[in-house]
């Protein structure tokens, strides 16, 4: 029998899915996902709300809504009301993904960070807590970040990739910690190290889907229900048995839920 699992962060408006995506679902559920998370925003922020009708559909699918810091350079006023409409939808459960993204450099840094900071606006305005991306940018994260905790609304690290020291920083804000399909690659003992170090009460399991499949299906197509050999690999550095790992998971999102929605 299938533990039950968690994707929390995937992009299935991603074009890739475009010929398949209801049997990528499908599989999702008989894989035994108990929750996806649609992550809004990855065509661009005209598509900032793309996940809503998949989690309108599927009872099982949540959504966020929000622009990727790749995108930051494109942002028109516009958006903005867009967003804050999308904010409110029902099934929406963050804000994101936000952040920045030093490693590519798609939009400049100052664009980045104006863009973030206004989304952490209207996250504040929303009520809603955020889904975080950020590559080689650690330090003007924390800083814009500065008095996020005090919010009560936390958020979470998705496809964490940073140290230990960034690590405990975001989970004293308040952070989850969520690990995607590179834990599993075979250069990967550093980011390993990190994940067998997270409090098990602070951790997620996501597929970045269509992006990072997981061994042994590197080099294909992501999609939600690789999201086990994630799960696997948490139980192994954590020393517990699948099963174990996956309901854990499950009860720090179902957790997450309920303090999302009782924050002030």
């Amino acid at each position: 029998m299938n533990p039950c699992l968690l994707d929390a962060h995937c992009h299935l408006d991603d074009a890739a899915f475009d010929a398949d995506r209801e049997p990528v679902i499908e599989r999702a559920r008989a894989a035994g996902l108990k929750y996806l998370v649609a992550v809004g925003g990855g065509r661009g922020p005209d598509e900032l709300d793309a996940s809503l009708p998949l989690a309108a559909r599927f009872d099982f699918i949540y959504a966020t809504v929000g622009i990727h810091p790749h995108d930051a350079a494109r942002v028109e006023p516009r958006h903005w009301d867009r967003l804050r409409q999308a904010a409110r939808a029902p099934k929406v459960v963050a804000l994101g993904e936000m952040g920045l993204d030093y490693h590519y450099d798609h939009s400049p840094r100052d664009a980045q960070k104006k863009v973030f900071a206004a989304q952490l606006e209207i996250a504040r305005e929303a009520a809603q807590p955020l889904v975080i991306h950020c590559r080689e940018a650690w330090g003007d994260l924390r800083q814009l970040l500065d008095g996020w905790a005090a919010t009560g609304l936390g958020g979470i690290l998705h496809c964490f990739t940073g140290s230990l020291d960034d690590a405990r920083t975001l989970l004293d804000m308040g952070f989850l910690i969520s690990f995607a399909g590179n834990l599993t690659f075979k250069k990967a003992e550093d980011l390993r190290r990190v994940a067998q170090a997270v409090p098990c009460d602070r951790l997620l399991s996501e597929t970045d889907s269509p992006y990072l499949a997981p061994e042994p299906h590197r080099g294909r197509r992501n999609e939600p229900a690789y999201v086990r050999a994630v799960t696997a690999t948490l139980a192994r550095l954590h020393r517990l048995d699948e099963e174990a790992m996956a309901d854990k998971i499950l009860q720090n999102f179902d957790a997450w839920l309920h303090r999302r929605r009782s924050a002030p």
